[in-house]
C-alpha cells in the first residue's frame, strides 16, 4: 500500500472527503512532516485545480489546537463539558463491557449506532461500522437526513440516481439551477455553466432565496417554498397547450404522456402564479425559453425535497427533460444526482447478513428526538460518527434534551469535543480524512478516487474502521472480516459484477491512477431500471405503493399557525456544522443573520440590522435582521449551522420539524413556520 507519511515534504495527491458533490481532486504540500497548504489539483478532469475556501483553509482545522488529542471520560454533568483523559484501552472496555450487559438486560436493540457522512470515505462512512453493528444486531439507522425524499421521487421517473454527465454541460444553452445554491454547494457546476455562458447559454435560477447563485444569473426566479412542482406542471401545461413538445421522443421513450397531457391543464399559469408567487407572464417566458432551447439542463438541488411534499417535488422535476426530448441531446437532460453510476458492492462492505434478526427494529434519523425520549423499548446506548445531532437533526431542542438523559450511555468519535460531545460519556479522538486509507465516489461526477495518508495520526486519533476493529476484538467476534485491512476492503467494494460501469477499477487501479473515470454511456437510446425501462410520466409503482401517479403539487401540512415559512439554508464557508468552530471559517463568513422581506420587516417594525427573535413552539433563536428584497413577503430565511456560543441563541434546528417527508423518510427541515419579533 502506497502512503506518503514518511516524506517528510513535497507535493501529494488527495481528495476532498466533504459531503459535497464536486468531491475535488486536491494536492497536499507538506513541510517538515505538516501539511502547510491545500490546493486543487490541475488534472483533474471535472474540478481542475479550483477548490473552495473551506477545503483550501482546512489545514487549519487540522492543526487546531482544540482538535482532540485521546480518549476522554466525562467527569462533570451531562452537557457541562468536564472530562479527563483516559487510555484507548479503558475506552474500549469500558464500551463493550457497558454493551455486553446491555445486550444482557435490554437486547441488542437497546443500541443505536448515529452517523452519516461527515467523512465521505466508503470504508469510513458505511464500512466496518455496518459489519460491526449488524453482528452486534443492534438497531438499525436509516440515514434519510439529506436526500432520500428526492431520490425516492427521481426513482420514481427515472429509475436510478442517473443523470446527464456534468462534463456534456458546456454544450447546454439553457442552464436552471432549480433550489440549489450553487455557488456555495456544486461549485464546479457553476463552472461548468460559466463555460456554456461564454458559448451564449443563459443561466436560470429558481430558488426561494437570491443567494450568491441568485445573484449569477441571467434571471433569478423567487419562488415560494414548497411549490416547485406546482410551478413544473405550469410550464408543462404551457408545453403541451403549445405544442412545445418532443411528441416522437415521448412515445419511444415514455409511458404516461397522453395522461400527462390530460392531467396538467388543470395547472394553469393563473392557478400556478397563486400557489407559487411566480408571475403569469414569467411563467409562460420560462416555460417557452426551457421548450424553445436546446439543450436545455436542469440542475435539481436539494432545497425542493427538504418539505413535507419533497419526493413530489423532485419526481414532478424530474419530468421536464423528457417532455423536450432533451436527453437525446448532449448537454440536455438533467442532474439530481449520478451515485448509480459508482454504485460499489455495498452488500460485500456492509454484510448485512451478519444481522441475525431479519426484524431488528429501524430508527429514522429525523426523528432521533422522539427515539431518545418516547421509543419503548427505549434505546440504551448511544453511539455518535461522522455528525453532530446535537447541532443538525430537526427539533434539536428534543433532540439535546433525549441525549442529556443520565441513563443514557453516549460515546462521540469526532475531531473535536462537538455539541453532542459534551453530552458524551465518553469522547474518541477521530483520525481526520488525510491520516486514513479510503476511497470515494462522487454523488455528482463520474469519478471514483483514492485517498492515502499523507500524515500522522493526530495524537492518539484512530480512524471508523480501526475503532470498529478494536471494539469488534473486545466484543468477541473472531470473524476473518473484522481483520481485514483497508486495501481488501476497497478490493471487496469494487469487485461488483452487477455494476458495469465499474468495469476495470479496482484498487490497484486507483493507486496507480488516483481518479477514475466510470464506463458511461448516454441513457438514451437504451433502457432505464424503472418497471417499463422508460421515463415514468405515469407510474403504476407510484399508484401501487399509494402516491398520485402523476406528478401533482401537494401543499404543506398546516399544523402550525406561524407567520413566516423557515428555511435554514446551507451558508457559503461551513458544512452543516462542520467548520462552524474554526476560528477562519467564521471570520470569512462573519455573523449569522436572518433574511427577511422589507414589506415584513416595515410590518414589524423591523430594521436592518436589528436583533430579532426568531421562535415557534418548538424553540427559539436571535439574530441579526437582514432586511430586502432577497426573499419573497412570508419567507424568511437563515444560512449555516452556527455553535450556541456563550450568551447566543444561534441553533436554527432548535426550529425544525422533525416530521418526514411524503417519501424514502427525508427530512422536512424546510416546512417549518416561525414568528419573528424585534427585541
Amino acid at each position: 500500500m502506497n502512503s506518503y507519511v514518511n516524506e517528510r515534504n513535497g507535493v501529494f495527491p488527495s481528495v476532498c472527503s466533504l459531503d459535497c458533490p464536486d468531491q475535488c481532486g486536491l494536492l497536499l504540500h507538506k513541510k517538515d512532516v505538516k501539511i502547510v497548504k491545500i490546493d486543487g489539483d490541475p488534472t483533474h478532469p471535472v474540478t481542475k485545480g479550483n477548490i473552495c475556501n473551506k477545503v483550501r483553509n482546512m489545514a487549519a482545522r487540522l492543526y487546531d489546537d482544540k482538535r482532540l488529542k485521546y480518549p476522554l471520560k466525562r467527569i462533570g454533568a451531562k452537557g457541562e463539558g468536564k472530562f479527563e483523559r483516559i487510555s484507548w484501552e479503558e475506552a474500549i472496555e469500558t464500551i463493550t463491557s457497558r454493551w455486553k450487559e446491555l445486550i444482557q438486560t435490554d437486547g441488542p436493540e437497546s443500541i443505536l449506532p448515529y452517523s452519516f457522512y461527515g467523512n465521505m470515505g466508503r470504508l469510513n462512512a458505511e464500512g466496518m461500522d455496518r459489519r460491526f453493528f449488524h453482528r452486534l444486531g443492534a438497531s438499525q439507522l436509516d440515514r434519510t437526513i439529506c436526500s432520500s425524499a428526492g431520490s425516492e421521487g427521481y426513482k420514481y421517473t427515472m429509475g436510478a440516481s442517473l443523470g446527464t454527465d456534468p462534463e456534456d454541460t458546456i454544450h447546454s444553452k439553457l442552464i436552471i439551477f432549480w433550489g440549489i445554491n450553487a455557488v456555495s454547494t456544486n461549485m464546479h457546476q457553476v463552472a461548468l455553466a460559466q463555460k456554456a455562458r461564454k458559448n451564449g447559454a443563459k443561466i436560470v435560477v429558481i430558488d426561494v432565496h437570491k443567494n450568491q447563485t441568485g445573484r449569477l444569473a441571467d434571471w433569478f426566479i423567487p419562488i415560494l417554498p414548497s411549490t416547485d412542482s406546482a410551478l413544473a406542471l405550469g410550464m408543462m401545461h404551457i408545453l403541451f397547450a403549445e405544442d412545445l413538445v418532443d411528441t416522437s421522443f415521448l412515445q419511444t421513450y415514455t409511458v404516461g404522456h397522453e395522461e400527462l397531457r390530460k392531467h396538467v391543464v388543470q395547472y394553469d399559469p393563473v392557478t400556478v402564479s397563486g400557489i407559487t408567487g411566480v408571475p403569469v407572464e414569467d411563467i409562460y417566458q420560462l416555460a417557452r425559453m426551457y421548450g424553445k432551447t436546446s439543450p436545455s439542463f436542469i440542475r435539481i438541488g436539494n432545497g425542493p425535497q427538504h418539505h413535507d411534499n419533497g419526493g413530489m417535488c423532485i419526481r414532478t422535476i424530474s419530468c421536464l427533460p423528457a417532455l423536450t426530448g432533451q436527453w437525446l441531446v448532449k448537454g440536455g437532460g438533467a442532474i439530481k444526482g449520478n451515485s448509480a453510476y459508482l454504485a460499489h458492492n455495498a452488500a460485500s462492505l456492509q454484510r448485512p447478513d451478519l444481522l441475525e434478526n431479519k426484524k431488528t427494529r429501524v430508527i429514522n434519523m429525523n426523528l432521533l428526538g422522539q427515539a431518545l425520549l418516547e421509543l419503548d423499548p427505549p434505546v440504551k446506548s448511544l453511539y455518535v460518527y461522522g455528525t453532530n445531532p446535537a447541532v443538525v437533526a430537526p427539533d434539536g431542542n428534543k433532540v439535546r434534551k433525549g441525549l442529556g438523559r443520565e441513563d443514557l450511555f453516549l460515546v462521540v468519535h469526532d475531531l473535536f469535543l462537538t455539541e453532542t460531545a459534551a453530552y458524551a460519556d465518553l469522547v474518541l479522538p477521530a483520525t481526520s480524512s488525510f491520516e486514513n486509507t479510503d476511497f470515494y465516489s462522487s454523488y455528482w461526477h463520474h469519478y471514483i478516487q483514492i485517498q492515502q495518508p499523507v500524515i500522522e495520526r493526530y495524537g492518539e486519533s484512530k480512524s471508523n474502521v480501526e475503532v470498529f476493529k478494536l471494539l469488534a476484538k473486545e466484543m468477541g467476534f473472531e470473524d476473518s472480516i473484522f481483520q481485514q485491512t483497508e486495501a481488501e476492503l476497497i478490493a471487496e467494494a469494487l469487485d461488483h459484477p452487477n455494476n458495469p460501469y465499474l468495469d476495470g477499477i479496482n484498487y490497484e487501479t486507483l493507486v496507480e491512477k488516483q481518479f477514475v473515470k466510470a464506463i458511461v454511456k448516454p441513457l438514451f437510446p437504451g433502457k432505464l431500471p424503472t418497471p417499463s425501462g422508460k421515463i415514468e410520466l405515469y407510474s403504476k409503482k407510484m399508484e401501487d405503493d399509494g402516491y398520485p401517479p402523476l406528478p401533482t403539487y401537494t401543499p404543506l401540512a398546516e399544523d402550525e399557525k406561524f407567520p413566516y415559512l423557515f428555511i435554514p439554508a446551507p451558508n457559503h464557508n461551513f458544512l452543516n456544522s462542520t467548520f462552524s468552530n474554526n476560528e477562519k471559517h467564521i471570520s470569512l463568513e462573519k455573523e449569522p443573520r436572518v433574511h427577511i422581506n422589507i414589506q415584513d420587516a416595515t410590518s414589524a417594525g423591523i430594521k436592518d440590522g436589528d436583533l430579532v427573535r426568531v421562535w415557534n413552539h418548538r424553540g427559539e433563536c436571535e439574530l441579526k435582521a437582514a432586511v430586502g428584497e432577497n426573499v419573497l413577503p412570508g419567507v424568511v430565511v437563515t444560512q449555516g449551522l452556527w455553535r450556541d456560543e456563550p450568551g447566543t441563541k444561534q441553533l436554527v434546528n432548535s426550529l425544525t420539524p422533525d416530521r418526514l417527508a411524503d417519501m424514502g423518510g427525508g427530512a422536512t427541515f424546510f416546512s417549518g413556520r416561525v414568528n419573528v419579533e424585534k427585541i
